[in-house]
């Protein structure tokens, strides 16, 4: 990466950073354009040239915020000898579960913001080229797997769903139960979407 693709991508994430944390802190419609340029020490121009409005960023912000945590849960899957897709898929669950257990801020900033348009398009569209395309590389599980599956695409948006509202009020409020409570039931339920998605 040459120095001028590096200065904008460095820009892109400052922009990026100062926005999740603006909104963290203020709440998306008390935030502006300039509060985020101000912070983030660039011109407004430069917000511009990456972003249509402080919605274009917020949707960015989940699809990279998503991108960043399943990258992450994918790369600590690779450390580890798990052979089986169904425990492969219920590591990477748990990953992103104790992650969010972890950043409670992030926790409610993607329930609050993310849909499955969203999310679907930061699984399989990144927000920039440098962003990893964490949709391929479930696609990658499931083909060294040996197993077939009817509508991969289906298992995986009932995983998501089933995984984001069941943790939110667990993680944060510990209704019905703690979340480590909850985890096995959880896991149970999601090794039964898997089962049930085999051909």
């Amino acid at each position: 990466m040459g120095k001028l693709d590096l200065n904008k991508k460095q820009k892109r994430e400052s922009l990026l950073n100062t926005a999740f944390h603006l909104f963290l802190t203020n709440g998306i419609q008390k935030t502006t354009i300039s509060d985020i340029v101000k912070e983030a020490g660039v011109a407004k121009g430069t917000f511009y040239l990456y972003f249509k409005d402080k919605y274009d960023i917020r949707n960015k912000l989940v699809s990279y915020k998503a991108s960043q945590l399943f990258s992450a849960a994918i790369q600590a899957l690779e450390q580890e000898k798990i052979e089986v897709i169904d425990d492969q898929i219920i590591f990477i669950a748990d990953y992103v579960v104790d992650r969010l257990t972890e950043d409670k801020s992030l926790l409610k900033f993607l329930s609050k913001n993310l849909g499955w348009g969203v999310f679907k398009s930061a699984l399989i569209s990144p927000s920039s080229s440098d962003d990893a395309n964490v949709y391929d590389s479930y696609l990658q599980l499931i083909a060294a797997s040996g197993c077939e599956f009817a509508e991969p695409e289906l298992m995986l948006f009932l995983i998501i769903e089933l995984v984001g509202s069941a943790i939110y009020n667990s993680i944060l409020y510990e209704e019905p139960v703690p979340i480590q409570e909850l985890k096995p039931h959880l896991y149970d339920t999601i090794g039964y979407i898997i089962k049930s998605h085999k051909k």
